[in-house]
C-alpha cells in the first residue's frame, strides 16, 4: 500500500497480528507509523474459529476487557497484557463486523471506566461512543490522479482550495435540516467545485469528535472518519469522485489537543498517557483540552499512525495542521509561573518540534507528491523549509499576516487608507521567506466577526455597491498576490451572514444579481489563475515572478504590479492594478517594460460581475515620448475599487 497506489483497499486480517521485536522497538521509540497493524480492532480467525482480535494500549491499567454486544456489554472478555509494551490484547470467538464493542479498564487509581478504541477505525455517531468493529474494503479507481499527482512541482502549480464544513455546506431543510452524506456530496460538491474552478477541496477535521460545535478540531477518533455523515467506504467514494473530476482533497486534521471526555483519551488508564502528566505543559488553556506528551514515544507513534492511515486508507493529497504555533511554544497563551521551559531554559518545546519534522519526513517519503501544510501564526522561520536545511519540513504554511492586515485595511474608510498604504505593501517584504497560502479562512466569519462581505467598509443593507466593490476587490487582490489560494465556502458568492455550522449557507444569494455577480469572479479568477502561468508558477518564487510597477501611490492608495513566469525568461507577465478608494481614476500613466500592446484579460468593475462597467475593455497601445529613452507607458481608467488585470496582446489566449 506505499504511497496509497493501490486501487483495492481491504484491510480485514486472516490471523491474529502479530508484533514483532522491530515493532516494540519503533513503537517505544515514537518511530512507527503502522501502530494499526496490531492495535485496534480486527476480525480474523484464530484456531479455525472466527472471531476479532482486540489490541489496546494501556500500561497504568490494572486490568482491561473488551466488552460489546457480542458479551450483552458484561466485560467478561479479559485481555493479557505484554509488559514490555503495556499492550492489552486477546481474542474473541463470535465478535465480527459491525459490532459494538469499548474496552472496559479498570485504571491505576481503581477506577472502571468504558472507553472507545484510541485506534478504533469506526466510531458510532454521538452521543453515543461506543465503536465499531470496521474492516473497510473498498475499490478505487483514481490510479491516473495518483499517478499524475507524483509527477507535479506543487509550488509552480496553481492552488486554489475551497475549504468546506462538509456538515453545513448544504442541508436538506426538507429532511428535518439534515447534512448532506459523503455519498450526496460525492456528486453535488464535486460538480459544484468544478464548475467554480477550484483545484483542490479542503475539508474541516473529519476525524470522529463527540461535539459538533468543535467542527472536527476536538477528536477522539484519530483513526476513523466521523459516522455523522456515512461509513469510511463513503467517505473513500466521495475522494475517489473528486479525484477522477482533477479536484485534489486536502484534510484538516488537529494533533495540538484533544478534548478531556470520559470515553477518549483523557487519562484512558486511570493516569495521564496520551497527555503530558504536567499541566503547564499537559492542558491548553485557551480551549479547555489536553496537550499531547509528544515526547513519549507511543504517543508519537499514535499520531504518526493517524496521519498516515488518512494518506494511505482514503488517498488525501494533503493535510493541514492546524494550531502548529500552539505546539511550537511552550508559552503558548500562558502567562509567567504556568509554562514549563525546556532542557535548556528556553520556550521551544523541543519534543513537538521533534515530532512535527518526523511527521512531514514520514509524509514526505512515503507518499510523493502530496503535500504538508502549516496553519502557523507567528514568525518561527524555515516552516516551508526542508529538516535538512533547518526547517520542519512543511510543504507551505498559511500567510496570517497577510490576511490580517488586508481585512484591516479593508475595513478603513477609504479617505484614511493613505495614512495605512504600509498594511497593503509590507507583505512583499517577507514573502520569500515561505512557502505561502493565503487564506481568507474560516477562523475569520465566526464568534462574532461577521462575513467576509460584512468586514469590507460599506454596509451591505445600506451602501451595497461600496461593500460588494471591495468584497470584489479583495478576491482579485488575493487572486493575484504571490501564494496559493484558499477560500472558505460561501464567500465565492457573498455570504451575508456570519457563517453556522447549525445551517446551510445562503444558497438563495445566488438568484440576486450582485451576488451572482461575486461568484462569477471567483469563476473568472480561479480560470485565469490557473491558465495563465505568470499568475501561478511565481507564488513561491517572488524575486522572481512578482514586481513592483507602483508601489508607494499612497496618496492615491493605488498599487500596480506585474506577475511573471519565473521558468520563462521571456515571458512578459501581467499586470495587475488596483485601486482601493471609489474614485476612478483616469489617464493613470503606468510603465509597463518592452510590450507594446496591452489587453485587458479581466476588470472587476465589469457589468457581468456587478460593477459599474467603470475601466478599459479594448487592447490598449504603450506610448513612449519622442527621443526618449522612458519606458513606454500605459494610460489605463482604473475603476473605482476595481482592478483590472493585462497581458500583451501576442500572449493573451482567453478574456475572462
Amino acid at each position: 500500500m506505499l504511497g496509497g497506489t493501490t486501487e483495492t483497499t481491504m484491510v480485514a486480517t486472516q490471523c491474529i497480528p502479530q508484533m514483532t521485536d522491530v515493532d516494540r522497538h519503533l513503537f517505544a521509540e515514537g518511530t512507527h507509523a503502522h501502530i494499526d497493524r496490531f492495535l485496534g480492532a480486527h476480525p480474523c480467525t484464530h484456531n479455525d474459529v472466527e472471531g476479532v482480535w482486540f489490541a489496546v494500549w494501556a500500561p497504568h491499567a490494572r486490568a482491561v476487557a473488551a466488552t460489546g454486544v457480542f458479551d450483552d456489554w458484561s466485560g467478561r472478555h479479559p485481555l493479557e497484557c505484554d509488559p514490555t509494551t503495556g499492550i492489552w490484547s486477546g481474542f474473541v470467538a463470535g465478535a465480527r463486523q459491525s459490532m459494538l464493542y469499548k474496552y472496559r479498564v479498570t485504571g491505576v487509581d481503581g477506577e472502571v471506566t468504558d472507553r472507545a478504541d484510541p485506534v478504533g477505525f469506526l466510531h458510532q455517531t454521538p452521543p453515543e461512543t461506543a465503536s465499531i468493529v470496521w474492516s473497510p474494503n473498498y475499490q478505487w479507481r483514481d490510479h491516473a490522479w495518483l499517478q499524475h499527482r507524483r509527477r507535479i512541482d506543487a509550488r509552480l502549480a496553481p492552488i486554489s482550495i475551497y475549504e468546506v464544513h462538509l456538515g453545513s455546506w448544504m442541508r436538506r431543510v426538507e429532511d428535518g435540516n439534515r447534512s448532506l452524506s459523503y455519498q450526496e456530496l460525492a456528486t453535488g460538491l464535486v460538480e459544484y467545485v468544478q464548475a467554480s474552478g477550484f483545484t483542490h477541496v479542503e475539508f474541516l477535521p473529519l476525524a470522529t469528535h463527540p461535539f459538533y460545535g468543535s467542527w472536527g478540531y476536538q477528536s477522539t477518533g484519530f483513526f476513523a472518519p466521523s459516522h455523522r455523515y456515512g461509513k469510511p467506504e463513503e467517505l473513500m467514494a466521495c475522494i475517489d469522485a473528486l479525484h477522477q473530476a482533477g479536484i485534489g482533497v486536502i484534510l484538516d486534521w488537529s494533533p495540538a489537543h484533544f478534548p478531556r471526555d470520559g470515553h477518549g483519551l483523557a487519562r484512558f488508564d486511570g493516569a495521564p498517557l496520551y497527555e503530558h502528566p504536567d499541566p503547564r505543559r499537559g492542558e491548553q488553556p485557551d480551549w479547555g483540552t489536553l496537550v499531547f506528551n509528544y515526547g513519549l514515544g507511543p504517543v508519537s507513534s499514535f499520531l504518526l499512525s493517524a496521519a498516515r492511515r488518512w494518506f494511505e486508507l482514503f488517498h488525501i493529497d494533503a493535510m493541514r495542521v492546524d494550531a502548529v504555533a500552539s505546539m511550537l511554544y511552550l508559552d503558548y497563551s500562558r502567562g509567567p509561573g504556568q509554562w514549563l521551559a525546556n532542557e535548556f531554559g528556553g520556550r521551544e518545546h523541543l519534543e513537538a518540534i521533534a515530532f512535527l519534522r518526523r511527521l512531514t519526513t514520514m509524509v514526505a517519503e512515503q507518499f510523493k507528491g502530496t503535500l504538508m501544510i502549516a496553519e502557523e501564526s507567528t514568525s518561527w522561520p524555515k516552516v516551508s523549509h526542508a529538516v535538512a536545511q533547518g526547517g520542519l519540513g512543511f510543504s507551505f504554511k498559511w500567510d496570517m499576516g497577510w490576511m490580517h492586515d488586508t481585512l484591516r485595511y479593508l475595513g478603513r474608510d477609504p479617505i484614511h487608507r493613505k495614512h495605512h498604504h504600509n498594511e497593503l505593501t509590507f507583505r512583499q517584504m517577507y514573502a520569500d521567506s515561505e512557502a505561502f497560502v493565503l487564506p481568507l479562512s474560516h477562523d475569520e466569519v465566526v464568534h462574532a466577526k461577521g462575513s467576509l462581505l460584512g468586514k469590507m467598509h460599506g454596509s451591505p443593507e445600506h451602501d451595497s455597491w461600496r461593500s460588494f466593490a471591495h468584497l470584489r476587490l479583495l478576491l482579485c487582490l488575493q487572486f493575484s498576490t504571490p501564494g496559493k489560494k484558499l477560500l472558505f465556502m460561501g464567500s465565492e458568492f457573498g455570504q451575508r451572514n456570519e457563517w453556522n455550522h447549525d445551517q446551510s449557507l445562503d444558497w438563495h444569494l445566488l438568484e440576486q444579481p450582485q451576488h451572482r455577480g461575486i461568484y462569477r469572479l471567483v469563476c473568472a479568477l480561479n480560470r485565469l489563475y490557473v491558465q495563465q502561468p505568470a499568475l501561478h508558477r511565481g507564488d513561491c518564487q517572488v524575486d522572481r515572478g512578482f514586481i513592483w510597477l507602483v508601489a508607494d501611490d499612497a496618496e492615491r492608495s493605488v498599487v500596480v504590479f506585474c506577475r511573471r513566469d519565473p521558468t520563462n525568461p521571456g515571458d512578459h507577465g501581467i499586470i495587475v492594478a488596483l485601486n482601493f478608494t471609489p474614485v476612478p481614476r483616469h489617464g493613470y500613466r503606468v510603465e509597463v517594460g518592452r510590450a507594446r500592446s496591452w489587453q485587458v484579460v479581466l476588470n472587476s468593475d465589469d457589468d457581468v460581475y456587478g460593477g459599474s462597467g467603470c475601466g478599459p475593455t479594448e487592447i490598449l497601445a504603450a506610448q513612449t515620448v519622442d527621443g526618449s529613452d522612458a519606458a513606454p507607458t500605459l494610460e489605463l481608467t482604473l475603476p473605482p475599487l476595481g482592478a483590472v488585470f493585462l497581458r500583451p496582446v501576442d500572449c493573451a489566449q482567453l478574456s475572462a
